[in-house]
């Protein structure tokens, strides 16, 4: 992927959050790993406004908050940082405040295997991470720890974060985050949801190695 298609992924994930309710205005933020830099969505630009050149470029190995770009990136750029530094295998990160997930935040509830799509997520749980101020140090080692053998973490009072090898995969977690959140919350509300056992959520997870959105491949043209 070229800076420019990396650009342009971003403002089109920024405005899919936003097309499926899981933000609004400038909530949350978006990035994408490229080589031993980060692209970050902007501070406080609402996803309707968002152009390829507004977003920061910082290097991964960058604590002081320099970047390169005309607007700084969002307050909350050092947990996706942090994140590309501690697992090399995730290339976008997502930050999300949509109703469901935020509500358990708030509640400090992690959310367990009720659905099997849990298994999407990596194991049998998605976690709960404590509280810390956004844009804090604090916030960025706690959303690091819940992430460390997980693609999604709640922050306690505050939201979600997604992770995937591109932007498709993190948009995909992203939309299964909110309908996970959402299925368990009404199912605590209508009594005491069932829990599937951990051997066969790990079990799943081992299927849902190659599951989820795939790259398209070019269909040859022409006679054979």
């Amino acid at each position: 992927m070229t800076e420019a298609e990396a650009r342009s992924a971003i403002v089109a994930g920024a405005l899919e959050l936003e097309r499926l309710g899981l933000n609004h205005g400038s909530a949350g933020n978006l990035s994408l790993r490229l080589g031993e830099s980060a692209l970050v969505t902007p501070s406080g630009v609402p996803a309707r406004e968002l152009a390829p050149e507004m977003i920061a470029r910082m290097r991964i190995d960058e604590k002081s908050g320099a970047f390169e770009g005309p607007l700084p990136p969002s307050s909350e750029w050092r947990f996706h940082l942090d994140v590309y530094r501690a697992r090399l295998d995730v290339n976008a990160v997502a930050h999300m405040h949509s109703t469901y997930a935020t509500t358990l935040a708030c509640l400090r509830r992690e959310i367990p295997a009720v659905h099997y799509m849990i298994a999407a997520f990596g194991g049998p749980t998605v976690p709960c991470v404590g509280y810390a101020s956004y844009g804090t140090p604090e916030l960025s080692a706690l959303v690091v720890e819940g992430l460390k053998d997980r693609d999604a973490v709640l922050l306690a009072n505050h939201g979600a974060i997604v992770t995937g090898e591109d932007m498709r995969k993190a948009l995909w977690r992203a939309v299964e985050l909110e309908a996970l959140a959402q299925v368990y919350y009404l199912a605590a509300t209508a009594g005491e949801p069932v829990v599937l056992p951990d051997d066969e959520i790990w079990r799943t997870v081992e299927r849902f190695r190659n599951y989820g959105p795939r790259v398209k491949v070019a269909t040859p043209s022409g006679p054979a």
